[in-house]
């Protein structure tokens, strides 16, 4: 192994630039304004959509600023009434902090007179649960056009942190409206969507106004005066003064700039806790907090915090906090930030409380620091191009400071010098890394004696599979008899989940029923044929079946992460272009819009395919052949990739060609006549089943009064029957699936569910996945135990996982699997219970599951593998259930 860990230096080096960044505070609204791409076309026209349109040459694409295409604008059909709720909308791509809008009318060269004198914006950061945008004093209409083709620029304030954003028209009388639109602002790279708080409090004193200390731009709910589900004045960008009576906003309130407690009104024994929710997993660094410390008013920082960490929303929260200890300071009374590390922690949600050391306790700003965070730059905000787009912004103004603002400390010249410092940090460490991967090549080039302690296992007959998770290791010489011939190519490096379980006499010692036969070979390997019959673990581990050396396992998801679907036998020495049924899509037409995840060799992307369903034509699986695009999954192949991966990257859209089913995701088309080879996959607008049920309850009259989302126990019935519909499908080919979750199972507008095998390449569900002694994962809490402790995924081991993701569905996904168990105690419970006279810890019957569904969950974790029900069962037990 070679002696430095680049990646460490990297973390390093990272660290250094957030402390050098540290003082800048995050996101200035005065410099944060740059053009987002409506009127130079990043923005691109399937991002536009609108809820009318007078004509085609009027539709939403010709709402860019500046721009004469079309009939000259976007004008909704008819006549614009007062009580209207017309709108023209943007996908930015992503979280963006929005600051400015600007609007024009219809001018087209001077043959359009129409136009919005007034507007209202709604925003979403999710395209789901919407909220309207007011400024500081409460208004929510903005003043527009007053002709057709001078431009209005108008400042947010405050600002809107948001994805999607409605520009409405408002008008008094009926009248036709056109509008032109430009966005200003920059990337919300902090990835803060919500934070929840108590309710801000008021301060009394003799002889002086209330002060009030409430979150006056939250956009969440005020429900028992505790704040949650939104952003307010702590991700706005305005910095409280040191005196908190004053405020940099004008005609507002005493106290506006801050959100403040009162020690003594809180009943919390000393503290705030507040909580805050990431659109993605991160690893933090350090949390920064703008504090008010006027101690002579009995305001000061606060004296400690303590921050726990949860890796998923629905996880449950990991025992150890982070816990910080403030200097106080009683001299200086000036507002500060004070910077808390976190410890490189891996959270989507933090919740922190916050002790008090005074009476009051006042902040204005909350930002975080992550390692997965781009770094803000000075001056140049980036836009939210697509990823292969450079793009080089200018500011709509220049803005001077206001006479509000602090002077310059004369600090810019340490600040210049420890860039500088940085620099050259950079270029040293980019020299150690090059040095260090030629030292590995050297080394890797040794002969690799670690490999005889290796288990190495051969694939027999028998219809379970030994799935690997490292590429093929070649047989060495001088091994004996009983050990794989030279010529035989189907031998792979297994390893097992502790170091233990490699000696075979620790392996008899684990599992008794092995012990007349622990070196004989570990049932493994694909189907040899189709009619295979199962085995049990006595039948498998105790026969002498013959060994198919055309038994092959294709990774299905091998280039862009660790699982693969266990398949039939192929006889596939080359594959060609002729071998590949899919079509020829054009590449150019696939425009990519985010990265789903990766893997060693390969990424999954999210793209939009332009003219894709004309390009399919009759017979095309699309469920909306009108729209001129579709979004689609992209399986794309890396330039740096092995001919290994390259060629079982061919075998999988060979593979995949041949699923044909209502309930698997298709392969559509594929790019593959010049690299990077690309797969080109259906994908479900509404995204995956455990997202989806995640973000819903079940239905109920108080559902309905308050639009919550919902989800009926009808409709959780219907994902199932379609869940195991697909299975069984798969289970008639033969086909393995071995990571059967509700992660991988996407869903379409109309609730119809297609599996799929992305979920184990996103770093959302990478806490699902046990690492095994660093290279490969698995889905532990979804896996049969004879997958745990034997390597074997069979079709049986697939209705094991089908038993938990029936649990998962009737939980609404709120809850991991086993959630009380650690990762090793999950691999303790499948051992250690098991041969303790079955005593198995089981999961619970989840509240909205009827038991006779329940009892079909718990057949399915049956212990003895012919016990357990086959998907054809499944399937035709669960049918009746969705006509009740």
């Amino acid at each position: 192994m070679c002696w430095c860990d680049r990646w460490t230096i990297m973390h390093l080096f990272l660290l250094l630039i957030l402390q050098a960044t540290a003082a800048l505070g995050q996101i200035d609204p005065a410099h944060c304004r740059y053009a987002l791409g409506m009127e130079d076309n990043r923005i691109k026209d399937e991002a536009i959509t609108a809820s009318s349109q007078w004509y085609e040459t009027t539709g939403p694409q010709y709402g860019r600023f500046n721009s004469e295409e079309g009939d000259g604008a976007w004008c909704p059909k008819g006549q614009l009434e007062p009580s209207d709720t017309q709108y023209l909308q943007v996908d930015l791509g992503r979280l963006t902090f929005l600051t400015v809008v600007g609007t024009q009318g219809r001018y087209a060269r001077n043959s359009g007179n129409e136009y919005a004198r007034a507007y209202r914006l709604n925003y979403s950061r999710d395209g789901v649960l919407w909220k309207s945008w007011r400024n500081r004093l409460g208004n929510a209409v903005i003043e527009g056009n007053k002709n057709a083709y001078q431009s209005v620029i108008n400042d947010i304030h405050p600002p809107i942190i948001t994805r999607y954003i409605r520009v409405i028209p408002v008008t008094k009388l009926s009248t036709t409206v056109c509008m032109r639109v430009e966005l200003y602002g920059c990337l919300w790279d902090e990835g803060l969507i919500s934070y929840s708080a108590p309710e801000g409090q008021l301060m009394q004193q003799p002889g002086h106004p209330i002060a009030n200390f409430s979150d006056s731009t939250y956009d969440g709910v005020n429900e028992r005066r505790r704040l949650s589900g939104g952003l307010g004045q702590l991700t706005d960008g305005v910095i409280g003064l040191d005196n908190f009576l004053q405020a940099r906003q004008y005609h507002v309130w005493r106290g506006y700039d801050y959100l403040g407690w009162r020690n003594d009104s809180l009943g919390t024994q000393g503290h705030v806790e507040m909580e805050f929710v990431f659109d993605r997993q991160r690893n933090f660094t350090s949390m920064k907090v703008h504090s008010n410390n006027m101690f002579s008013q009995g305001v000061k920082i606060f004296s400690s915090v303590s921050c726990w960490f949860k890796p998923r929303l629905i996880a449950a929260w990991e025992p150890e906090p982070v816990t910080f200890m403030t200097v106080l300071d009683d001299r200086n009374p000036s507002a500060r930030y004070v910077t808390v590390p976190l410890n490189r922690r891996t959270a989507k949600s933090l919740r922190c409380r916050f002790y008090f050391a005074d009476v009051w306790m006042m902040f204005s700003e909350v930002s975080f620091q992550s390692e997965d965070t781009v770094l803000p730059t000075l001056l140049v905000p980036s836009p939210p191009a697509s990823e292969e787009t450079t793009v080089t912004t200018t500011p709509i103004t220049t803005v001077t400071p206001s006479a509000s603002e602090p002077p310059d400390d004369g600090n810019t010249p340490i600040l210049i010098g420890c860039l500088v410092t940085i620099i050259l940090l950079l270029i040293i460490i980019i020299f150690l890394i090059l040095w260090c991967q030629c030292v590995c090549k050297v080394l890797e080039k040794a002969p690799r004696r670690i490999l005889d302690e290796d288990v190495t296992v051969r694939l027999s007959s028998c219809s379970d599979t030994i799935i690997l998770q490292t590429p093929p290791v070649p047989p060495r010489s001088g091994r004996s008899a009983t050990g794989p011939a030279n010529s035989d190519p189907h031998y792979e490096r297994v390893f097992l989940l502790d170091p233990q379980y490699q000696n075979p006499a620790v392996l008899r010692n684990k599992l008794p029923e092995l012990s007349q036969s622990a070196e004989a070979s570990a049932c493994g390997g694909g189907y040899a044929e189709p009619d295979v019959t199962q085995c049990t673990p006595h039948q498998c581990f105790h026969s002498n079946a013959p060994h198919y050396a055309e038994t092959d396992i294709v990774r299905l998801q091998g280039v862009t992460g660790s699982n693969m679907y266990a398949v039939p036998a192929l006889t596939v020495d080359s594959l060609t272009r002729k071998d590949i049924s899919a079509a020829e899509f054009p590449r150019q037409q696939l425009i990519f819009r985010e990265k789903l995840g990766e893997g060693q060799f390969g990424e999954v992307h999210l793209c939009e395919a332009e003219g894709l369903p004309e390009f399919l034509g009759e017979g095309s699986p699309l469920p909306d052949r009108d729209c001129l695009s579709v979004l689609v999954a992209v399986k794309q192949l890396r330039a740096d990739a092995t001919n290994q991966a390259r060629n079982d990257f061919l075998k999988e859209i060979k593979i995949m060609s041949r699923l044909n089913d209502p309930n698997i995701i298709r392969l559509l088309c594929v790019c593959v006549t010049s690299d990077p080879l690309c797969m080109v996959t259906e994908y479900m607008e509404n995204g995956d089943l455990n997202m989806f049920l995640s973000q819903r309850e079940i239905e109920s009259t108080l559902t309905h009064a308050n639009n919550i989302p919902s989800v009926s126990l009808s409709d959780l019935l219907h994902m199932s029957v379609q869940i195991a519909s697909g299975m069984k499908y798969l289970a008639s080919l033969n086909f393995v699936h071995r990571d059967l979750a509700t992660r991988n199972c996407l869903l379409d507008r109309r609730l119809t569910i297609k599996i799929a095998d992305f979920g184990m390449s996103r770093n959302l569900y990478s806490s699902d996945y046990y690492r095994i002694q660093g290279r490969a994962v698995l889905p532990i809490r979804w896996m049969a135990w004879e997958s745990i402790l034997l390597g074997k995924f069979t079709t049986a081991s697939d209705v094991w996982a089908f038993g938990v993701t029936l649990w998962e569905i009737f939980t609404l996904c709120k809850e991991q699997p086993y959630s009380l168990l650690s990762d090793e105690q999950v691999i303790e419970n499948t051992g250690e219970f098991f041969r303790n006279q079955g005593r198995q810890i089981f999961l619970y019957a989840p509240p909205l599951c009827p038991p006779s569904l329940f009892e079909l969950m718990m057949r399915c974790w049956r212990r003895d593998i012919p016990d357990r029900p086959t998907f054809e069962g499944l399937y035709q037990a669960l049918r009746p259930h969705v006509n009740q």
